[in-house]
């Protein structure tokens, strides 16, 4: 939900650290119930990114100071391209694709792990699951993701990567605890020896909104709560998203026009209102988005 501006306090990008790639669009080959830009294979409101466009924007990054690059969708592996992107992409810097690692080819993974081992940059995998268990999971994701994605996990583990298993909360936070046991033992149960788990809170926009509620008018970040607040955890103030239509503020705000910043990098990096109820969510959780300094139990 957008809220009324005229209060909202505004951020602005102080540099230009982390560079998101909305390489698969709104495409996924997967219809998961919370998903806050309500991918699936019937949407394509935003379409795939090109090996040139990418590259295009890469080019540009150089000069703007980019240290950090993220790959996602939709999911990133439909993207016919992604293999050379992400070879590209490590030329550049550290790269990260955030998939649900359901169509992973061994001849793709054994390519990738070769790119990395030539680069001096790290690629990461961040992988959903959301559940520990087919139980758990597959309301959320669909049926039989859950032991899709665990063999994606163990392709990974096999090809010398050590995937970030990121779970959205849909449990009470009081069983916090008790989940990410259970995330622990089936992951190195499956041969994960040191599983690296990242959890975050769920958006209430797109899917999930329609799963259990959407945000109220009065969610939103107010000029009083930045108060000696440090910007810097809020995704927008070092972070922009490449779409195939134009640069937004960040990845979770594309199915709002007002949330599009400009049509490329160097016309993206004016101030931005957090007038969106997902604002809040991120104001309270920190850049969410991005991966953990330290992943793991």
């Amino acid at each position: 939900m957008l809220v009324s501006d005229r209060r909202a306090p505004r951020v602005r990008l102080s540099h230009l650290d982390d560079l998101w790639f909305q390489v698969a669009g709104t495409l996924c080959n997967l219809t998961c119930r919370h998903c806050f830009i309500s991918c699936s294979p019937r949407n394509d409101k935003f379409g795939f990114l090109s090996l040139d466009q990418v590259r295009r924007a890469l080019r540009d990054s150089v000069e703007l100071g980019v240290k950090e690059y993220y790959f996602t969708g939709g999911e990133p592996f439909m993207n016919r391209d992604i293999v050379p992107i992400l070879s590209e992409t490590l030329r550049y810097g550290p790269a990260t694709v955030l998939t649900n690692a359901t169509l992973f080819k061994d001849a793709a993974l054994s390519e990738l792990a070769a790119a990395e081992r030539e680069s001096p940059y790290s690629l990461e995998f961040r992988v959903s699951i959301d559940g520990f268990s087919p139980e758990t999971n597959d309301p959320i994701r669909g049926e039989g993701t859950f032991e899709r994605a665990m063999h994606g996990v163990a392709q990974l583990v096999d090809h010398g990567f050590l995937p970030i298993i990121t779970a959205a909360r849909t449990w009470p936070l009081g069983e916090e605890h008790a989940v990410v046991g259970r995330f622990v033992e089936t992951l190195r149960a499956a041969g994960y020896a040191r599983p690296r788990l990242k959890i975050i809170p769920t958006l209430k926009i797109g899917a999930e909104e329609t799963r259990t509620c959407g945000y109220q008018e009065d969610d939103r970040v107010t000029p009083e709560m930045m108060q000696g607040y440090d910007a810097s955890q809020l995704i927008c103030e070092h972070s922009r998203v490449v779409t195939d239509q134009g640069v937004y503020v960040c990845p979770i705000l594309l199915d709002f026009p007002a949330a599009r910043v400009g049509d490329d990098l160097h016309s993206a990096r004016g101030e931005f209102p957090l007038a969106f109820g997902a604002c809040l969510t991120c104001y309270e959780h920190g850049a969410i988005c991005t991966n953990p300094s330290a992943a793991g139990p």
